[in-house]
């Protein structure tokens, strides 16, 4: 059995009297570790049971009324009960459900739910169940996991130690390098990691893009598929750039309020993260555009149709850019990560805000004969806490 890393994070929190919601992408591994965490229990004799709302007889009962849940998962005198539900977004009213279940039975009741987008974008979700839920975002798998998936525990060991800088280099680089290489082309949707074969690789991507995206596109009340398809593409095409909301809307001849209701879908949905800028000076430093990435690099390339090494791309530099944000991405919260421009064209990849007024700054190249330092001389005179690093293909610190 493999183990993500949020297993041990969400078994931690199943003690506390809040409901346990998990949520991601479809496809990225949610009901699998329910299924662990239920199995764990259940070794344990706890009382615990385990509901998948995809069978309609479970789901038609739920809806006419929450309480009927304590049909299928009778209370028990002497302890709490914790109940499993896999795709709790299928309820008519899911939080309705949790926040009834929660004030009326919360002594005698957890409940551990995995969620996909539909039940996340309902507006009323956070506002309403506030103290109630504990929410845990789990994504596509990260370079560790995809190399445990990989059935690789060694080189796991290899990237702590030199994370930790127990080690400076590893006799193991060229393969870690190697593996490296993959996961950049393929991303970490666990069923595709688990494949061997490549071109079954991408038919599995393209299942993810054709259709559980479609159902993210269904559940969401999108009118028209084929214009939210081609501005996810255009997103993907243009990973790493300012999001100018009027060139798409122009592009696809579509109005801004439709673009920005796609864009808060996506970013729902788990497909997208817009960076914000960081300022001082705003007279002087561009504030409005964030800049977009796509969570997953594998969704990504097949939203374009684009698979080769990336020494051979010729998009290397936008590749490796998503990637150094999906990095980050796994050290720091969406708030703590900006980028820097200014008005007259200056500009660093990333600024992150480890503490108030302070962090580092990465901008991101190639290779090590593309960084110019005189071209960051007016973010390191104006950001002196702030210090800059750059980061190349096969040098990344953050990595390795």
């Amino acid at each position: 059995m493999i183990k993500r890393k949020k297993k041990t994070i969400i078994a931690e929190h199943l003690s506390k009297k809040e409901f346990t919601i998990l949520i991601g992408a479809r496809q990225i591994g949610k009901s699998t570790l329910l299924k662990q965490l239920y199995d764990d229990l259940h070794q344990k004799a706890e009382a615990v049971y385990f509901l998948n709302l995809d069978r309609k007889e479970i789901l038609d009962e739920l809806n006419e009324s929450p309480e009927n849940l304590f049909k299928l998962c009778p209370l028990q005198k002497d302890k709490k009960i914790i109940v499993f539900i896999d795709e709790i977004q299928y309820l008519d009213d899911a939080t309705n459900f949790i926040k009834l279940l929660f004030d009326e039975y919360s002594n005698k009741l957890k409940i551990v739910a995995t969620g996909s987008s539909a039940f996340y974008i309902d507006k009323q979700f956070n506002d309403s169940l506030v103290v109630r839920k504990k929410i845990f975002h789990m994504g596509t798998l990260d370079f560790e996991e995809f190399l445990l998936f990989k059935g690789r525990n060694d080189l796991v060991e290899e990237v702590l130690k030199l994370k930790n800088r127990k080690k400076v280099k590893s006799i193991q680089e060229n393969v870690l390098w190697g593996f490296m290489d993959e996961f950049v082309n393929y991303g970490g949707y666990p069923a595709v990691v688990l494949e061997n074969d490549i071109n079954q690789k991408i038919e599995l991507l393209k299942d993810i893009r054709d259709s559980f995206i479609k159902r993210d596109i269904l559940e969401s009340g999108i009118t028209d598929e084929s214009k939210f398809f081609r501005m996810l593409m255009l997103l993907a095409s243009q990973s790493g750039n300012l999001l100018n909301v009027n060139e798409i809307s122009n592009t696809l001849r579509i109005t801004n309020a439709t673009v920005e209701n796609y864009l808060y879908i996506l970013q729902k949905c788990f497909h997208i993260t817009l960076v914000k800028p960081f300022y001082n000076n705003l007279r002087k430093e561009l504030t409005k555009m964030p800049k977009v990435y796509i969570n997953d690099l594998g969704l990504r390339n097949v939203l374009i149709n684009y698979f080769s090494p990336l020494e051979q791309r010729a998009d290397k530099g936008m590749v490796l850019e998503n990637l150094s944000f999906r990095l980050l991405s796994e050290r720091f919260d969406q708030d703590q990560i900006k980028y820097w421009r200014t008005a007259d064209g200056n500009e660093v990849d990333f600024v992150i805000e480890s503490s108030y007024l302070k962090g580092f700054a990465v901008e991101v190249k190639f290779n090590e004969q593309e960084v110019k330092l005189s071209k960051y001389n007016k973010f390191v005179q104006n950001y002196p806490d702030f210090p800059l690093e750059f980061w190349w293909w096969k040098k990344m610190d953050l990595m390795f």
